[in-house]
């Protein structure tokens, strides 16, 4: 009878322990048959001595380091893996321009677009589970979404996913921005312009892509974020991500969005349609997750499901703007998916940009080799970041994505402290 008792309560006790230590990491909810393999107090790779690799980390750092200098910028996250390790994580600037908060390994960052990498695999997991038919036509599901000519009769869940539902590109963001509920948008785009047939081209949405949370959920059985969190975030030991704005407020550690030296309200908008662009974590976990995006993870995200959301599925325009645009071809989408063409080697990922956040996530699968990358700042030229990384990797001796000398000279502004929150109404 003591051991009985004796074994009891230690089980009590390391249960007890167990819920102190999620709630302690930031966990929310309660968790059943969920193996979350909690995290110790990383050694990650974040100082000279311990950066080992094909990649010059030191000039890379060196680079990162100049280019937080600019006016344009206020915190800067970066990580990268090699030949499918974490061999590289450092930080730069600040959190907080008005209170001078550093940047951290473990400071949150909102994902923005790259979030739809996380809806393409659970689509891909779903389908593989016989739960969802990605040929079906999304007017089978229960949705808000209608298309003109009632073109959700015939455009179906890969349709949507991969981008095809003809709608001319980014339709109606600017309700979303402005307050309006996303179903009654959703309801409104039978009555939006087409740029092409349905199911025909590719035309970059925010709020038609998210009908996808409304199909997921159904599908699962679940809301859309619990069912991301518990398949893949939290196996995955990536304590940090999740989905919500409360969520990143409520966080010890988080970003303030910035544009200039100002820091901005930080709006709700895109949390609102969480299938497109809902996700914050830190850097560490943004690795994890592109890890797992690599196939280092199969027991997680098997390779089945990753090809099923990574198959090209539809052409696109070139990706990014100015010599970016010029040096990558043959894009293409899969479901929430880019791949493309850089430097005769084929790279997949996703980037992604809301208001005083910048998010990307670029690697070659054929080497398991990508960076990722969190800012708070509204300056597109960080996304740069990866290709100076790839062209470090495979020595490419013309490699200048991160020279400054290219850009006007820098104009410093004073430090002005705005709003922190715009707390939403209704």
């Amino acid at each position: 009878m003591t051991r009985v008792l004796a074994c009891l309560v230690a089980v009590v006790a390391l249960g007890v322990a167990g819920w102190f230590g999620f709630h302690a990491l930031g966990g929310t909810r309660t968790l059943a048959s969920v193996a979350i393999p909690f995290k110790a107090a990383e050694n990650l790779p974040d100082t000279p001595a311990e950066w080992r690799g094909r990649i010059d980390y030191v000039a890379f750092d060196r680079q990162l380091a100049e280019l937080a200098q600019r006016p344009e910028m206020a915190g800067l996250a970066v990580a990268v893996v090699e030949d499918g390790e974490l061999r590289f994580v450092r930080t730069y600037g600040v959190a907080d321009r008005s209170t001078g908060a550093p940047v951290t390994a473990h400071t949150l960052f909102r994902w923005a677009s790259v979030s739809k990498t996380a809806t393409g695999v659970l689509a891909g997991a779903l389908a593989q589970d016989g739960a969802v038919d990605l040929d079906r036509p999304i007017s089978r599901w229960r949705t808000s979404l209608r298309l003109p000519g009632g073109a959700e009769e015939r455009v179906t869940v890969s349709d949507l996913l991969a981008q095809r539902t003809g709608l001319t590109k980014n339709a109606y963001d600017e309700k979303l921005e402005a307050g309006q509920s996303p179903q009654l948008i959703r309801a409104s785009l039978a009555l939006a312009p087409l740029q092409c047939e349905p199911g025909t081209c590719h035309t970059y949405q925010n709020i038609a892509f998210d009908a996808a949370s409304e199909i997921l959920a159904q599908a699962a059985d679940k809301p859309f974020a619990e069912a991301v969190e518990q398949r893949f975030f939290l196996p995955l030991g990536m304590v940090s991500a999740g989905y919500g704005m409360n969520r990143l407020t409520g966080a010890k550690d988080w970003a303030r969005p910035h544009s200039g030296a100002q820091v901005s309200p930080l709006k709700e908008a895109y949390w609102r349609v969480p299938a497109a662009a809902g996700v914050e974590s830190d850097i560490v976990d943004f690795a994890t997750w592109m890890q797992a995006m690599m196939g280092n993870r199969p027991d997680v995200l098997p390779e089945t499901v990753l090809q099923i959301a990574h198959r090209p599925r539809v052409g696109t325009a070139h990706l990014y703007g100015g010599a970016l645009r010029q040096a990558n071809k043959d894009a293409a989408y899969g479901l929430g998916w880019r791949s493309f063409t850089y430097g005769g080697h084929r790279l997949e990922g996703h980037s992604g940009a809301v208001a005083g956040y910048r998010a990307t996530m670029i690697f070659e699968p054929a080497t398991r080799t990508g960076v990722v990358a969190l800012w708070n700042s509204n300056w597109g030229f960080p996304f740069r970041i990866p290709f100076a990384a790839m062209d470090s990797y495979h020595k490419r001796p013309d490699a200048r994505w991160l020279d400054l000398s290219e850009l006007p000279p820098a104009k410093r502004e004073p430090v002005r402290a705005g709003p922190i929150v715009a707390v939403p109404k209704g």
